[in-house]
């Protein structure tokens, strides 16, 4: 845990406010920095009488002049002894709320609700689906769709440290409401409902599975049947105030709801020592990102600067390294592309064709794409083959089945772009099947045939036995309407 520099009275105000607020509120240790530059609120504008307000939290919003109506809302919560306006100010989401056109909401807690003004993550009294200060953030995000016109399909959730704690329990407790979400050097959904079992959660593994891990977002809404949101995750690697197993538990609790893999379908580097881990859906699309930032400690990264991919200020516990609002904006296609996670400018190939198939196999082509290094080629969602040129043979297939065929183009960092339009090949020959019943019901299905009291199967004409319902077998259609005894497998 990193303790920041100060006088004796400085930190022993900090020692008495820790014992009297234990572990959970060692989230704000760092953020007692002395000198510590303090953001404007230019454009922020609080909000009041947004409904009942059980958590005791305000409401502060930004929104770019002249937006349109059915743009994404942003929800942004700050860490401890942070305000909206320190939030709106280093984290950079405003810039990309001018440059891609949606709202913020930046709710705010406060000393009264904790010592350190941390959001509650840690108390299930305010961390829980229509109670505290989760129906509190619930009621902003209907009054800014209200207020804005914003997308109710396009909500999404960040926080930083408590606020991404935080932000992981509202998407597990209302994934009805956020389409997608970040948590920035935060824990995951649900990890402890007491302030007395924060710290365990903080500073070491709990050894759950994922499974175990994936279940505590179900039991947040058990009669959700739809989908879950779609979660990136940053961690730093030298964070000594919430450990960087947050971010692999995190990774866990998220893949399993999804139903995916806690392999990652691909892993690359980006700027600032930052790894990318990517979690892909059956379709292709990522579904989690895993960013591990080495050397990173507590905080949330920032890249100050005026290219495209930089964003915010430096602060306490807002660090130089990558600027994270701007992958995430992108993951969750804010930018427009829809979200593919890339970032990468390069379009999706034209002219992909079928150009030759036999009973195994497909062969496809395409038209190239500048600044390709490769192709990436998806047989129904899933990965099948990476190539450098513009043409791919895809193997071991079934006969007579129909496969439907995506192709991206990968950039030199190994990025994939636009996925192509879909074509859809259809294998030679007859896809065998079988089919198990009773004689009578083969003859009834037309399967087989009768002919003395006996059953014969249609095109080998082999003897099933009699013709009644006592006798079994089980057909292969070999060919259209030619089928043979499979009893002893199929």
């Amino acid at each position: 845990m990193t303790r920041s520099p100060g006088t004796p009275r400085t930190r022993g105000r900090l020692r008495r406010r820790l014992s009297a607020a234990t572990g959970a509120l060692a989230l704000a240790v760092g953020l007692l920095t002395a000198g510590a530059p303090t953001a404007s609120a230019v454009g922020l504008t609080q909000v009041t009488g947004f409904g009942s307000n059980p958590g005791n939290l305000a409401m502060y919003t930004y929104a770019p002049d002249g937006l349109a109506a059915g743009r994404p809302l942003v929800i942004a919560l700050h860490g401890c002894l942070q305000s909206a306006a320190d939030y709106h100010g280093h984290s950079g989401w405003a810039q990309f709320a001018d440059r891609y056109g949606f709202a913020l909401v930046y709710p705010q807690t406060n000393s009264t609700n904790n010592a350190l003004s941390c959001f509650r993550w840690f108390d299930s009294a305010q961390s829980t689906r229509g109670r505290g200060e989760a129906l509190s953030v619930r009621q902003m995000v209907d009054t800014a769709v209200a207020r804005y016109g914003s997308d109710p399909g396009r909500v999404f959730v960040t926080g930083l440290s408590a606020g991404g704690g935080q932000a992981a329990n509202l998407l597990a407790d209302y994934p009805d409401v956020f389409a997608g979400g970040a948590v920035d050097s935060g824990l995951p959904a649900q990890c402890a409902t007491t302030q007395g079992g924060a710290s365990g959660c903080q500073y070491s593994g709990q050894n759950l599975s994922p499974k175990q891990w994936g279940d505590k977002v179900r039991s947040s809404y058990p009669g959700w049947t739809g989908p879950y949101p779609r979660v990136a995750i940053w961690q730093g690697t030298a964070d000594t105030t919430v450990k960087p197993v947050n971010g692999t538990e995190l990774r866990d609790q998220w893949t399993d709801v999804r139903g995916i893999s806690q392999t990652a379908s691909r892993t690359r580097d980006l700027s600032g020592g930052t790894t990318l881990s990517e979690y892909e859906d059956p379709s292709g699309r990522p579904a989690v990102q895993l960013y591990s930032i080495a050397g990173m400690a507590h905080g949330l990264a920032v890249d100050p600067g005026s290219g495209t991919g930089q964003c915010g200020a430096t602060g306490a516990y807002y660090l130089d390294t990558i600027c994270s609002s701007y992958h995430t904006a992108l993951f969750w296609g804010l930018d427009g592309t829809g979200g593919d996670g890339g970032g990468t400018t390069l379009p999706a190939p034209t002219g992909l064709v079928v150009t030759g198939t036999t009973d195994t196999t497909v062969t496809l082509g395409w038209s190239p794409v500048g600044g390709a290094v490769s192709y990436e080629v998806r047989r129904g969602g899933a990965k099948v083959g990476g190539v450098t040129g513009t043409g791919f043979t895809d193997t071991g297939l079934t006969a007579g089945t129909g496969y439907s065929y995506t192709v991206a183009a990968v950039d030199s960092a190994g990025t994939a772009g636009t996925r192509s339009a879909a074509v859809t090949a259809t294998t030679t020959g007859h896809a065998a099947r079988c089919f198990t019943a009773n004689n009578y019901d083969q003859v009834a299905a037309g399967r087989a045939h009768t002919g003395g009291g006996h059953a014969y199967a249609n095109g080998s004409e082999q003897d099933m036995g009699l013709y009644n319902l006592f006798t079994t077998h089980t057909l292969k259609e070999t060919a259209a309407d030619y089928y043979v005894i499979a009893d002893s497998g199929c």
